[in-house]
Protein backbone atom coordinates (compact mmCIF):
# COMPACT_ATOMS: atom_id res chain seq x y z
CA UNK A 1 0.00 0.00 0.00
CA UNK A 2 1.39 3.40 -0.97
CA UNK A 3 2.03 5.97 1.72
CA UNK A 4 -0.43 8.90 1.58
CA UNK A 5 2.33 11.50 1.12
CA UNK A 6 0.07 14.51 1.55
CA UNK A 7 -1.11 13.39 4.98
CA UNK A 8 2.37 12.32 6.09
CA UNK A 9 3.79 15.68 5.01
CA UNK A 10 0.96 17.57 6.73
CA UNK A 11 1.50 15.71 10.01
CA UNK A 12 5.26 16.12 9.79
CA UNK A 13 5.10 19.85 9.06
CA UNK A 14 2.62 20.48 11.88
CA UNK A 15 4.63 18.36 14.33
CA UNK A 16 7.83 20.21 13.49
CA UNK A 17 6.18 23.62 13.89
CA UNK A 18 4.72 22.61 17.26
CA UNK A 19 8.05 21.13 18.41
CA UNK A 20 9.96 24.29 17.51
CA UNK A 21 7.30 26.43 19.20
CA UNK A 22 7.69 24.30 22.35
CA UNK A 23 11.49 24.74 22.19
CA UNK A 24 12.07 20.98 22.10
CA UNK A 25 14.58 18.98 20.10
CA UNK A 26 13.63 15.98 17.98
CA UNK A 27 15.38 13.84 20.57
CA UNK A 28 13.23 15.35 23.36
CA UNK A 29 9.99 14.58 21.55
CA UNK A 30 11.13 11.11 20.47
CA UNK A 31 12.03 10.19 24.04
CA UNK A 32 8.72 11.43 25.43
CA UNK A 33 6.69 9.69 22.74
CA UNK A 34 8.69 6.47 22.97
CA UNK A 35 10.24 6.48 19.49
CA UNK A 36 13.80 6.29 18.25
CA UNK A 37 15.06 9.75 17.32
CA UNK A 38 15.62 8.60 13.73
CA UNK A 39 12.01 7.40 13.48
CA UNK A 40 10.67 10.69 14.80
CA UNK A 41 12.86 12.57 12.32
CA UNK A 42 11.43 10.50 9.48
CA UNK A 43 7.92 11.31 10.73
CA UNK A 44 8.68 15.06 10.69
CA UNK A 45 10.05 14.80 7.16
CA UNK A 46 6.81 13.17 6.00
CA UNK A 47 8.43 9.80 5.38
CA UNK A 48 6.00 7.84 7.55
CA UNK A 49 2.67 8.03 9.32
CA UNK A 50 2.43 7.58 13.10
CA UNK A 51 0.25 4.90 14.65
CA UNK A 52 -2.91 6.11 16.35
CA UNK A 53 -1.40 5.77 19.88
CA UNK A 54 1.71 7.64 18.73
CA UNK A 55 -0.44 10.36 17.14
CA UNK A 56 -2.25 10.81 20.44
CA UNK A 57 1.04 11.06 22.37
CA UNK A 58 2.32 13.61 19.86
CA UNK A 59 -0.77 15.74 20.39
CA UNK A 60 -0.34 15.60 24.16
CA UNK A 61 3.41 16.28 24.21
CA UNK A 62 3.39 18.98 21.55
CA UNK A 63 0.13 20.48 22.83
CA UNK A 64 -1.38 20.46 19.40
CA UNK A 65 -5.00 19.54 18.65
CA UNK A 66 -5.32 16.42 16.52
CA UNK A 67 -7.35 18.40 13.97
CA UNK A 68 -4.38 20.69 13.39
CA UNK A 69 -1.88 17.84 13.29
CA UNK A 70 -4.03 16.05 10.69
CA UNK A 71 -4.57 19.22 8.67
CA UNK A 72 -8.35 19.27 9.25
CA UNK A 73 -8.47 22.69 10.92
CA UNK A 74 -8.35 25.70 8.63
CA UNK A 75 -4.95 27.39 8.77
CA UNK A 76 -6.42 30.78 9.68
CA UNK A 77 -7.28 29.55 13.18
CA UNK A 78 -3.59 29.48 14.19
CA UNK A 79 -4.09 27.79 17.54
CA UNK A 80 -0.43 28.40 18.37
CA UNK A 81 -0.94 32.17 18.43
CA UNK A 82 -2.77 31.72 21.73
CA UNK A 83 -0.70 31.83 24.89
CA UNK A 84 -0.03 28.24 25.98
CA UNK A 85 -1.01 27.36 29.55
CA UNK A 86 1.69 27.91 32.14
CA UNK A 87 3.89 24.90 32.75
CA UNK A 88 7.05 24.29 34.70
CA UNK A 89 10.16 25.83 33.19
CA UNK A 90 11.99 23.32 31.04
CA UNK A 91 15.71 22.79 31.24
CA UNK A 92 17.77 23.90 28.24
CA UNK A 93 18.27 21.31 25.50
CA UNK A 94 21.92 20.79 26.52
CA UNK A 95 20.90 19.80 30.05
CA UNK A 96 18.20 17.43 28.77
CA UNK A 97 20.76 15.83 26.43
CA UNK A 98 23.24 15.41 29.30
CA UNK A 99 20.59 13.84 31.54
CA UNK A 100 19.68 11.33 28.80
CA UNK A 101 23.36 10.40 28.49
CA UNK A 102 23.84 10.07 32.24
CA UNK A 103 20.80 7.77 32.49
CA UNK A 104 22.60 5.29 30.24
CA UNK A 105 25.64 5.04 32.55
CA UNK A 106 26.38 2.01 34.72
CA UNK A 107 26.26 2.69 38.50
CA UNK A 108 30.07 2.75 38.81
CA UNK A 109 30.35 5.15 35.86
CA UNK A 110 27.68 7.36 37.42
CA UNK A 111 29.57 7.49 40.74
CA UNK A 112 32.76 8.44 38.90
CA UNK A 113 30.95 11.20 36.99
CA UNK A 114 29.46 12.49 40.25
CA UNK A 115 32.90 12.62 41.89
CA UNK A 116 34.33 14.45 38.87
CA UNK A 117 31.53 17.04 38.94
CA UNK A 118 31.99 17.59 42.68
CA UNK A 119 35.72 18.00 42.15
CA UNK A 120 35.14 20.57 39.40
CA UNK A 121 32.84 22.57 41.68
CA UNK A 122 35.41 22.52 44.49
CA UNK A 123 38.14 23.59 42.09
CA UNK A 124 36.01 26.49 40.91
CA UNK A 125 35.31 27.54 44.50
CA UNK A 126 39.03 27.44 45.28
CA UNK A 127 39.78 29.61 42.25
CA UNK A 128 37.19 32.11 43.40
CA UNK A 129 38.78 32.21 46.84
CA UNK A 130 36.05 30.35 48.63
CA UNK A 131 37.45 27.33 50.38
CA UNK A 132 34.33 26.44 52.35
CA UNK A 133 33.67 22.82 51.41
CA UNK A 134 30.33 22.85 53.26
CA UNK A 135 28.75 24.92 50.49
CA UNK A 136 28.78 21.99 48.07
CA UNK A 137 25.91 19.52 47.87
CA UNK A 138 26.78 15.98 49.00
CA UNK A 139 28.04 13.74 46.17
Amino acid sequence: MALPRGLATTIGTAARAARVRANLTQEDVAERVGLATEVYGRLERGGMLPSVPTLRKLCEILRIPSDVLLGLTPAQENFWAKEPPARPTEEPAEIRRLVRTVKRLEPAEFRLLSLMATGLLRLRQMRLGRSAPNTLPPP
